[in-house]
């Protein structure tokens, strides 16, 4: 089955993802040499300044206000002991992202940030949660993917649904005005899906792309490797086709994710992509349209080890490296006021001419 062929609603989507806009950056390029500064002197924001003017098409771009998106499932590869806590804790955290307890509705709240959180495949029923301020969509496409041990997490038209919803999560936030999309999740056992579909895209051991997750033993580390492996092996799957990985091996919310990086390559808007499970996400957008890796900004580097693997498939640089693990789109939103930052130096900053200061250099 060829990359979306039978998904023509994200077919089109994927179509409408343009090449990033290099005379707007280069614009910004030489507009930032005329501001009151030695060239370059900005290091890295200048760089962050000149993908936010490809990316958007303007000289002079601007990301606010951002909106955090957190998609939400369970796993049942849960039941093979791959976490440190029951899956239980996945529905009881996205109850904690309702009540606004949660480290991303505390960062969210640090930038002004519209903050939603998406069921896509909780296994418990979240109707009841939510606030005004803190909204939990129901999307739900099934209450958590299969046990990948023992069958697919999926159905191809599953995973073209949790695409989908993961797309209209990011329309809706882009139509009330938003304009950086900051993904995160919540899901028991993700990393386990996430590594799995990171070594089957890659090709690389599964040794080298698992981490502790939530904290597991060393035994637990190698007993994580050992399912992971003997899930890959068990499932015929086609690994040069997405969307056929992500339905054999990966989770609901992984999906979401990545329909949501293609929604936001398609309008036109930054993308800030947060850890390890959201940079396989990214992976896999950039799998079925490869021109959404434009329109990607990494904020920060995670201390699963698989996320190196992950950054280097893309030919991406975190913009920060705290030594966070947690997810829920947490280290994109602390990054995200470097591109606030960036813009606010193309906006405010005075030309050489304006300032009546010198550029002459001896």
């Amino acid at each position: 089955m060829p990359p979306l062929s039978d998904a023509p609603a994200l077919k089109t989507l994927a179509d409408r993802v343009r090449p990033v806009d290099r005379r707007a950056g280069d614009a910004t390029r030489a507009y930032l040499d005329t501001l009151t500064k030695p060239p370059g002197s900005l290091g890295d924001l200048e760089a962050l300044a000149v993908q936010l003017g490809e990316i958007t098409g303007q000289a002079k771009p601007e990301v606010t206000p951002p909106a955090c998106i957190v998609f939400a499932a369970d796993h049942g590869v849960a039941a093979e002991g791959v976490s440190a806590f029951d899956q239980e804790v996945t529905a009881q955290m996205v109850a904690n992202f309702a009540a606004g307890g949660a480290a991303i509705n505390a960062f969210a709240r640090c930038i002004d940030a519209r903050l939603e959180v998406v069921d896509v495949g909780v296994a418990g029923d979240m109707a009841d949660t939510g606030t005004a301020d803190n909204p939990v969509v129901n999307a739900k496409i099934r209450r958590g993917t299969g046990n990948i041990l023992t069958e697919p997490a999926m159905s191809c038209e599953e995973a073209v649904a949790a695409l989908d919803a993961g797309a209209q999560a990011a329309s809706r936030a882009l139509d009330a005005g938003c304009r950086c999309l900051i993904v995160g999740e919540m899901g028991i056992a993700n990393t386990t899906a996430a590594s799995a579909m990171l070594a089957v895209l890659t090709g690389h051991p599964v040794s080298g792309v698992v981490g502790t997750g939530t904290g597991i033993s060393s035994a637990g580390l190698s007993h994580k490797v050992s399912v992971i492996e003997r899930a890959i092996e068990a499932r015929w799957m086609d690994v040069s086709n997405p969307l056929d990985v992500l339905a054999n091996v990966g989770g609901l919310e992984i999906g979401a994710m990545a329909g949501a990086y293609l929604a936001g390559a398609a309008r036109g808007v930054p993308c800030l992509v947060d850890g390890f499970i959201a940079t396989v996400a990214a992976l896999l957008a950039c799998e079925l349209c490869p021109e959404v890796r434009g329109y990607l900004i990494f904020g920060h580097r995670s201390e699963e080890p698989g996320h190196d693997v992950a950054l280097e498939a893309l030919d991406a640089a975190p913009l920060l490296a705290l030594g966070m693990r947690l997810g829920e789109g947490s280290g994109a939103a602390l990054a995200f006021p470097l591109l606030d930052a960036a813009c606010a130096m193309l906006r405010e900053m005075a030309t050489f001419a304006d300032a009546g200061v010198d550029d002459s250099r001896s």
